[in-house]
């Protein structure tokens, strides 16, 4: 490890934690039906939209209707991009004249993109069209984007909110979220980009000459417009298969610095968001402590682990740290800190591949995952996720200190804390149960690359990231089979949905309830000792589920390597 790589780590917290309050406030305005200053010229062109679609935006839905409307738009959405992909050989700009996708791999890529998981089985220059990726994706990481965020804001309502029988209007916090935030933000960032030597063409590729005399085919596209929601929207899913470690993605460390901070920053701001909707910021702020804790123990476990390297190469004389995988223009500290906040946002964008990380440098992205992506989060899920573990909290703090358990002036009963246990099982179901399918099955066991240890956490690995909507991949496993492309796809709706609808429901049930002044006994919620009681509640449960399959497979791996043995 070195002080500039350490620089890196707490430059780039610092900065996030500079731009928290100013993000918290555009969102707080959303979140309350405003059009934040500066883009109130916009409000003609929401109305119109409205008058368009015979949308009342002030029309309050109870959370079974929002819900409803939620998941019907998802149904459509993901059907039409399931007819696009199909059909791709017979659109127009498809130059390279890219054939239909098969009918298992439109599936898993709707359902992925729908969820805002973003997995990728394929490549995306060598799979995709042009029109494909424009108007089958690119829709996606906006909408998936937003309907995250539109949970939040219903979820923050049901705490702000006393005696309310509504929790907002889905399709107003879904315009809202697009127009006055993902899009104008996204067109900014997508003109960086290109003026930083990202494509956004409409030409299929380019021939070049290479240094040895021969000619090769350079891949293009509209990439950069693509680039600039996948990060904002924590999507993750790249044009290139490179996906960020591609230099027509990702193709200066300042590009690569402005990416990650694209990744948390709607993320931060959420948690001011809800301080400011609840009137005290502090709540916000202790929330966003727990996060940036548990977020600086995972990159310090990570950098120390790759920068340590291999022992088996040491042996060899191979001095130094890990470098496999990793891109040399961007070197193993910023190809760490780019591990942890990917999946401790539900990204799945990579700069350097994970399946060549360590074993300990490759757990800590699994369990930032299995923790529910709470850590900063995807938008809108990070929050919502570490609410419901914050329920938890205090209903435990209750039973401590003999008093009815309270958050932010809301009597938490059996009911909520019902539904925030069914929502935390969601991921543990999927995770442990599909990687047991996998790891028992014929169809299963032919798609790790690697035997033993390592070739069980490739599998483990890609439910999880499913499971938790993240998108990123150990690699060295062949899942574009019908068996993955089923199995994960599955993972991926129900660890999305599944999820949702008891948020929104809790967020129903907070909303009817009156307000309760804070008393003497009560709970305090913002303090230190809330910070660590809440990280601990999210590591024990969020993560000891997770235990035996992890000591199966990276700590196993590990143990391995350490006494000289490679998978």
């Amino acid at each position: 490890m070195t002080w500039q790589g350490w620089a890196l780590i707490l430059g780039f917290t610092a900065v996030l934690g500079l731009l928290a309050r100013p993000m918290g406030l555009w969102l707080f305005a959303l979140a309350e039906g405003q059009a934040p200053a500066g883009l109130r010229w916009l409000a003609p062109l929401e109305r119109g939209l409205y008058r368009v679609a015979g949308v009342d935006p002030a029309a309050e839905m109870g959370w079974r209707r929002y819900a409803l409307h939620l998941l019907a738009f998802q149904l459509v959405t993901a059907l039409f991009t399931y007819l696009i992909l199909r059909a791709q050989g017979l659109l127009p700009m498809n130059p390279l004249g890219r054939a239909g996708v098969g009918a298992d791999g439109a599936f898993n890529i709707a359902v992925s993109f729908v969820s805002n998981t973003n997995w990728q089985w394929y490549g995306g220059e060598g799979t995709l069209s042009n029109l494909s990726q424009m108007l089958a994706l690119t829709p996606h990481n906006f909408l998936s984007a937003a309907t995250g965020m539109a949970i939040a804001f219903a979820l923050i309502r049901g705490f702000a909110r006393t005696s309310a029988g509504g929790v907002g209007n889905f399709w107003a916090d879904l315009t809202r979220v697009t127009l006055y935030l993902l899009l104008p933000v996204s067109l900014v960032y997508a003109l960086y980009l290109v003026a930083s030597g990202v494509p956004q063409t409409f030409d299929a590729q380019v021939v070049v000459t290479t240094l040895e005399g021969a000619t090769q085919n350079i891949a293009l596209g509209p990439v950069a417009s693509q680039e600039a929601i996948k990060m904002l929207g924590t999507n993750g899913g790249g044009f290139y298969n490179a996906n960020s470690g591609h230099p027509f993605e990702n193709p200066t460390a300042i590009t690569n610095l402005v990416q990650m901070l694209s990744i948390f920053l709607i993320g931060v701001g959420l948690p001011i968001a809800f301080g400011r909707a609840v009137g005290d910021e502090r709540q916000g702020w202790a929330i966003l402590a727990v996060m940036g804790a548990l977020f600086l123990t995972a990159v310090g476990v990570t950098y120390w682990a790759e920068a340590a390297g291999n022992p088996v190469l040491h042996g060899l004389g191979l001095a130094g740290g890990n470098m496999e995988g990793k891109e040399v223009r961007f070197g193993i500290a910023a190809s760490a800190l780019f591990a942890v906040v990917t999946t401790a946002a539900s990204c799945g964008a990579v700069n350097a591949m994970h399946d060549s990380f360590t074993a300990l440098g490759g757990l800590v992205p699994i369990v930032n995952m299995e923790l529910g992506e709470v850590i900063v989060g995807g938008v809108g899920a990070g929050l919502y996720g570490m609410l419901l573990f914050a329920l938890l909290g205090v209903f435990i703090a209750g039973l401590m200190v003999g008093r009815s358990p309270e958050y932010v002036g809301k009597k938490i009963e059996a009911r909520e804390v019902k539904l925030a246990v069914l929502a935390i099982a969601v991921l543990p179901l999927m995770i442990l149960g599909g990687t047991a399918l996998a790891s028992v099955l014929p169809a299963g066991l032919a798609g790790p690359l690697n035997k033993g240890p390592h070739g069980f956490s490739e599998i483990l690995y890609a439910f999880t990231s499913a499971a938790a909507n993240n998108g990123s991949a150990f690699a060295g496993l062949t899942a574009g089979t019908p068996f993955y492309n089923g199995l994960l796809g599955v993972a991926m709706w129900v660890g999305r949905f599944f999820i949702i609808v008891p948020v929104l429901a809790i967020a129903g049930s907070l909303a009817a309830k009156r307000q309760v002044p804070a008393g003497p006994g009560s709970f305090p919620t913002t303090g230190p000792l809330w910070v660590g009681l809440l990280a601990g509640v999210v590591l024990i449960l969020g993560g000891l589920t997770f235990l035996p399959a992890l000591v199966l497979g990276p700590v196993a791996d590990h143990v391995a390597i350490a006494a000289g043995a490679l998978f």
